[in-house]
């Protein structure tokens, strides 16, 4: 689809990237400004990821050393596992950073996030929420159904379990970050009220915790919203509203004209100029809290 997405698309595609549409429900209703049938199924063929052209580092960078990594998650599914990067070149310990992945599981983007988070400096670990049924399926659409299926208690417990692994990794120095997208943006608000030894949490478009737990929280926050996102906005108010009162350190951005997802560079809502400005943010702040 060569042409322009149009607006009424991107409520419509938030919704069924969300879980609320179905594929059908999607097509349906989009055929309605698209000309037909024909002309909703290029839509949402235009609206799906391309992760291979938006790779921004290899697999196989020989600046990076990539290991598959499990830690213990006894309030979860057993364990957790994920995907471990390092820099290559790295002498003694590095401060580390858990990488969150959205509604989809461990996939191919969020394995490249984890991969230039290792390149600024960091240990980056990148759990994968769907590993208790078989992990991220290579579908997006299959993705999505997996997750539904998922205990959400279990699948938290497991992310949390990501971040105290990082505490006592061999490999890390015990100063921990973390970063997440929609799902894991929601997920980074609430491990830092779950873990206090994290020293910066970064969401991405996320849900707000908790709001009796937000004055647990010890850690930095630096927080990003697109400003088409009425959905996770709608909370940012009272979520504020809390975080002052609790005397939490935080700074909040809001990108404008962007759309859920900007960051996600493998769709049409990627928004280059807002997401670079979000990325330099958020590695200076893992600069300040973590070394």
């Amino acid at each position: 689809m060569n042409k322009p997405i149009p607006p009424q698309a991107w409520p419509l595609f938030d919704r069924y990237v969300h879980g609320d549409l179905s594929r059908r429900g999607l097509l349906e209703q989009a055929a309605a400004f698209t000309g037909g049938p024909a002309g909703a199924a290029a839509l949402l063929a235009a609206l799906s990821p391309d992760f291979a052209s938006a790779q921004k580092v290899s697999p196989d960078d020989p600046r990076l050393v990539t290991r598959r990594q499990a830690f213990p998650s006894p309030q979860g599914s057993g364990e957790v596992q994920g995907y471990l990067v390092r820099p290559a070149g790295a002498s003694g310990q590095l401060p580390a950073v858990l990488v969150v992945h959205e509604n989809r599981g461990l996939n191919p983007h969020i394995e490249d996030i984890a991969r230039r988070v290792a390149l600024a400096g960091y240990v980056a670990y990148a759990p994968d929420a769907l590993a208790p049924l078989g992990g991220y399926p290579g579908d997006e659409d299959k993705a999505r159904e997996l997750f539904a299926r998922l205990d959400p208690a279990k699948a938290r417990a497991d992310i949390v379990a990501g971040a105290r692994g990082l505490l006592s990794l061999p490999a890390a120095n015990g100063r921990v970050g973390v970063v997440g997208f929609c799902y894991g943006g929601s997920l980074a608000n609430h491990i830092a009220t779950q873990v206090p030894e994290v020293a910066v949490a970064v969401p991405f478009y996320g849900g707000a915790p908790a709001l009796d737990d937000v004055p647990r929280i010890k850690a930095r926050l630096l927080l990003h919203f697109a400003a088409n996102d009425e959905r996770i906005n709608a909370a940012w108010p009272a979520y504020e509203a809390a975080l002052k009162a609790a005397g939490v350190r935080y700074e909040a951005w809001t990108y404008a004209g962007t759309q859920h997802g900007f960051n996600n560079d493998t769709t049409p809502r990627y928004d280059a100029a807002a997401a670079q400005l979000a990325w330099e943010r958020t590695l200076a702040a893992f600069r300040s809290a973590l070394g």
